[in-house]
């Protein structure tokens, strides 16, 4: 099937990094860059053959150039929502490490506020609802990590919805960030956790047992059948991204990736983008994968746009408009 054909199967995205889906007019405009688009494009994207999420990751450089005053924050975050809209989306929660965008003088409020009133531009010009989670990063020290929780709290529920924790998880497990994550629960401000993309089922169970509500990728849940059944009755979301994780080698056998296999015991699986720039993908181009190498059926979309609502860091009131939309698209 084209691409198209899967425009408005899959309504929301939960796992999508904005400075990995920026697109190369953007970064062309936002940092002056002189250079060709075409060859923009190209510094933006990993290669299909990538081999490695550390390599994938060396793609961000110029997106984070980019992100260091108010008006870029602003423009970059219309900028994602005007592709999402483009691939079909009614919602989705974009992420970035705002204490990456300070090089210039920023504070952690003027990041945030920035990046909200993108979101609200968003609303006004595509009628997209849009969310921002703040990401703490695995190579940053931890009063730097512990500073966007003690300066988040006021923005929570009013256009920032939660906290992450991006980077390389094979060098910085999660139990490296025990207090990070005590002090979020504490403060109630809820959190999804990048976990599992690199094969560590400990970092999964590790992320239950610090509260997440949801599990950034968590494809290596598949290796263990009990903490499985622990992540289904807790309700906790997985957030699959099927594109990077063949294209950065967290999974090579598209007979056993787990989307099909978490389904069918009734977890909170959803598919996402992750980096639409960087892995040159689009919802469309994700359900195009999942249908033809996955076994992914139709009836399976109802039942990940309702498992994205679910776990979505969207307030009630969103969640019930999003379930309508749902409903009169599936009719």
């Amino acid at each position: 099937m084209e691409h198209n054909d899967f425009k408005n199967k899959i309504l929301l995205d939960l796992h999508c990094h904005l400075d990995g889906s920026f697109s190369p007019e953007f970064i062309k405009k936002a940092t002056g860059d002189s250079r060709d688009l075409t060859i923009l494009n190209k510094l933006l994207s990993a290669p299909d053959n990538c081999s490695s999420l550390t390599e994938y990751l060396t793609c961000f450089d110029l997106p984070i150039k980019a992100l260091q005053t108010k008006e870029n924050i602003t423009s970059g975050v219309l900028d994602v929502l005007s592709k999402a809209h483009n691939d079909g989306m009614k919602y989705i929660e974009l992420r970035f490490a705002p204490s990456c965008s300070m090089e210039e003088g920023l504070s952690l409020p003027e990041i945030y506020e920035a990046a909200i009133t993108g979101s609200k531009l968003g609303f006004e010009k595509y009628g997209i609802y849009s969310n921002i989670i703040l990401c703490a990063m695995r190579h940053h020290d931890t009063s730097t990590n512990m500073k966007i929780l003690d300066t988040m709290y006021d923005y929570v529920g009013h256009g920032i919805c939660a906290l992450d924790l991006a980077g390389d998880e094979s060098m910085f497990p999660n139990q490296d960030f025990t207090d990070l994550f005590k002090k979020a629960k504490a403060m109630n401000i809820p959190f999804t956790i990048h976990s599992g993309e690199c094969g560590s089922v400990e970092n999964v169970r590790l992320a239950m047992e610090f509260g997440a509500r949801r599990i950034g990728h968590g494809i290596a849940l598949i290796k263990d059948a009990s903490l499985m059944e622990d992540i289904k009755n807790m309700r906790i979301g997985l957030e699959l991204c099927p594109v990077s994780n063949f294209q950065t080698k967290a999974w090579t056998d598209y007979a056993t990736y787990p989307l099909r296999n978490f389904l069918d015991k009734g977890l909170l699986a959803t598919i996402n983008t992750d980096n639409r720039t960087v892995s040159q993908t689009s919802m469309a181009r994700e359900l195009s994968l999942a249908s033809s190498k996955l076994n992914i059926t139709k009836r399976d979309y109802l039942t990940m746009n309702k498992n994205s609502v679910e776990v979505s860091f969207a307030d009630d009131n969103l969640k019930h408009k999003l379930l309508n939309i749902i409903e009169s698209n599936s009719i």
